[in-house]
This record gives C-alpha cells, sequence and structure tokens, in this order.
C-alpha cells in the first residue's frame, strides 16, 4: 500500500496520507476548456503547497473539451483532488461561488486555470490568514512588486479604468478589486454568499462591496503570468457584465444583476428602435404604422440574442432552441408592450404628466418582460 502512493509521475504522492487529514486550504479553481492546463496546475499545487493539508475543487463548465474528464482522472489517483462538473449554466462568479461552498478547509484560494496566476503566493496567503492578519488575501497587479509576463496593454488599460470606477462608485478601499486571484477565511465567504450573484466574472469585486469594508484585506504582489492554453472567461460583453454589476451594489443588491442587465439590453433596444423607425421613414419612406412594426421586431430581435449572449449566458439557447425562444420572446414582449401601454395611459389619467407616465409604462414592460422570460423564454433546465 505504502508503494502505491510513493512519490513518482504516475502516482500523486501523499494523496491518500493527506487525505486522512482535515484539509487547511482549499483552492478553487473555475475551468472552460482548460483540458491541457488543470495537470499542469495540480503538479504546480503539489510542489508549492508540500505539508500543507490541502484539496483542489476544479469547477468545470462542462466543456467541450472534456477538461472535467482529465480532472476526474487525476482524483481517481489522488483523493485531493475534487471535480464539480456543471450542466446548463456558466459563469465565473458562481462557478466560484459553488466551488467555495462544497469546500471542506477554513481558507479558500480562486486561481484561474490558464496558469497565468502565481501559485507559489499561496502559502504566503495562508499565513496571513491564519495568522490572524487579514481576512481576505488579495494577489494584486496595483501594488510595488508586482510583475506581468502576459497582460497586454488594451487588457491592462481596461483593467486599471475598470478598478478606478469601482473604486470610486462603489468606495472599494483595496488596490486591485478586479482581480482573479485571492484567498479568504471561509466562513467569512459564507456570511457573503447570499449576497452575491452567480453571473458575471469579477467574484472578487462582489465580495468586497458586499462586506462593505467589514473585510480585513492585505495585498500581495504576483507575477501575471503568459497564457498557455485554453480560452479566456471575458467575452465582448464583458464591460456591460461590470456596470451591472456596479449598479447592482449601489442599490444593495435591491435589484438583482441579472434584471439590470435584462434593463440595460432594453435600453440598447430603444436606441435600436428608434434608429430603424428613422431609416424606414427618411431613407425608405415606409408609411409610419409599418416603420414602427419593422422598429419593434428588430428591436425585439437585437433585445433577443443580446439577452441570450448576455443576460441569460448561463443558460443560454442554442440549435433549435434559438427559434423557439426567439418566437416565445415575441410574444412575452408583445403582451409587455400592452402592458406598457396600459400602465401609462391609467398613470396619466391619474396626473397628466407625460415623462412620469412613460417612465411608469416602460418600468411596467420591462418588469412584466423579465419576469415572463425567465419563465417561458429562458427557463432553468
Amino acid at each position: 500500500m505504502n508503494e502505491a502512493i510513493r512519490p513518482g509521475p504516475e502516482s500523486p504522492p501523499q494523496g491518500q496520507q493527506m487525505g486522512s487529514r482535515s484539509p487547511e486550504l482549499s483552492v478553487v479553481v473555475p475551468t472552460f476548456n482548460e483540458r491541457a492546463n488543470v495537470t499542469v496546475l495540480y503538479r504546480r499545487l503539489e510542489a508549492t503547497l508540500a505539508g500543507i493539508a490541502w484539496e483542489v475543487v476544479f469547477v468545470d463548465d462542462n466543456s467541450p473539451d472534456g477538461t472535467w474528464d482529465v480532472v476526474r482522472a487525476l482524483a481517481r489517483r489522488d483523493s485531493r483532488v475534487r471535480c464539480i462538473r456543471r450542466i446548463g449554466r456558466r459563469g465565473l462568479s458562481g462557478a466560484c461561488i459553488e466551488g467555495i461552498l462544497a469546500s471542506s478547509a477554513p481558507y479558500a484560494a480562486v486561481i484561474d486555470a490558464d496558469l497565468q496566476h502565481d501559485e507559489t503566493q499561496l502559502p504566503r496567503m495562508l499565513s496571513l490568514l491564519m495568522s490572524g492578519q487579514a481576512e481576505l488575501v488579495v494577489g494584486s497587479r496595483y501594488i510595488e512588486g508586482y510583475k506581468s509576463e502576459g497582460f497586454n496593454n488594451q487588457r491592462a488599460g481596461a483593467s486599471a479604468l475598470a478598478t478606478e470606477v469601482a473604486k470610486q462608485v462603489l468606495r472599494v478601499e483595496i488596490a486591485d478589486p478586479m482581480s482573479g486571484f485571492f484567498m479568504i477565511r471561509r466562513d467569512r465567504f459564507e456570511e457573503l454568499a447570499p449576497k452575491l450573484s452567480v453571473h458575471g466574472f469579477k467574484i472578487l469585486l462582489d465580495v468586497v462591496a458586499s462586506a462593505h469594508g467589514t473585510l480585513r484585506a492585505v495585498e500581495v504582489p504576483y507575477t501575471f503570468g503568459a497564457r498557455q492554453h485554453g480560452e479566456s472567461k471575458l467575452d465582448s460583453m464583458v464591460a456591460l457584465d461590470f456596470i451591472g454589476l456596479v449598479l447592482a451594489k449601489l442599490t444593495n443588491d435591491i435589484v438583482s444583476l441579472r434584471f439590470i442587465l435584462f434593463a440595460m439590453v432594453g435600453g440598447i433596444g430603444l436606441v435600436v428602435h428608434l434608429s430603424t423607425l428613422f431609416l424606414a421613414l427618411e431613407l425608405f419612406n415606409v408609411p409610419f404604422a409599418e416603420a414602427q412594426a419593422a422598429g419593434a421586431l428588430v428591436a425585439m430581435t437585437s433585445n433577443f440574442i443580446l439577452n441570450n449572449f448576455l443576460t441569460y449566458r448561463d443558460q443560454r439557447l442554442k440549435g433549435f432552441a434559438i427559434v423557439r425562444g426567439l418566437i416565445a420572446f415575441y410574444i412575452v414582449c408583445s403582451v409587455g408592450l400592452l402592458a406598457n401601454v396600459g400602465v401609462a395611459f391609467s398613470v396619466y389619467d391619474q396626473e397628466p404628466i407625460w415623462w412620469l407616465a412613460g417612465l411608469a409604462g416602460a418600468l411596467m414592460g420591462v418588469v412584466w418582460n423579465y419576469a415572463m422570460s425567465g419563465l417561458f423564454v429562458w427557463r432553468k433546465k
């Protein structure tokens, strides 16, 4: 038996021995198409965390490349490796939340699988938490000692802008609230978990903003490495996602991030509607009724596409489901338009202020569309 768990390239060292001890540290790794990286990261953690009772929880969003299968192969050889395979939902924040809540250690770290974060800082971060100096330790890109090997100027500029917005608007005091590399006391995370959004990518910003300054935080510099394999968790919609999170936190989470994103998409749809109406009237001399109908149709279609790729990205429709969903969305929005007009007229009868009536109608319309879309278009599987 001892021979089977002896260190070596085919048998991970201490897997069974460390499994008999309660882990001190859980490392949570959200993954999507990281098949080529997970074994490398596992080996790095194994070397870095020697002497520490640890576990690693890979949370995979059903990667098409079978990342989860590689993780399970590792788990069969080492009991410190665990795999959560998520079906029908996606998103880095949700993956991190599920991973931390499923962990068993008093301290939890979040690190990307793309090998860009510096895992050698984990023992130092753990020491800061265990000593009581901090409840949250952040791998920071904006303090002395940080080095970058894989952060291009465009990403760096966008990150710096988002960081400044978060610090000014949400009064976040840490230097790098946009970091994806951090470690936290699990009991403190569990206190904050009910306030966190499972949508989006900026889990640390959500944690810090939700804590309202009650988390004792320390930041440590690290070397940001070059991406080796896999794909970025970020996409072209991340800016809207970030704005939505900021707005949600400004309302103290009274309004959900998903609703704010849905409303923002609706605002874009209004611009699309008016633009289509203008083009139909001015360039093609289409009668107003037909032009208005065309504007509504184009706006509803654009809203559906944006909501499918942004607001409901974790329940994204594919294949024939897109056609079914689009038809259902047309029906929902048509009824929403009637609700919009009905409420607007009712308010105007009581108080003949055009902008108040229009605002009330628009709010009714977006609430109706949001509620019914969740029930009939992007239904939970």
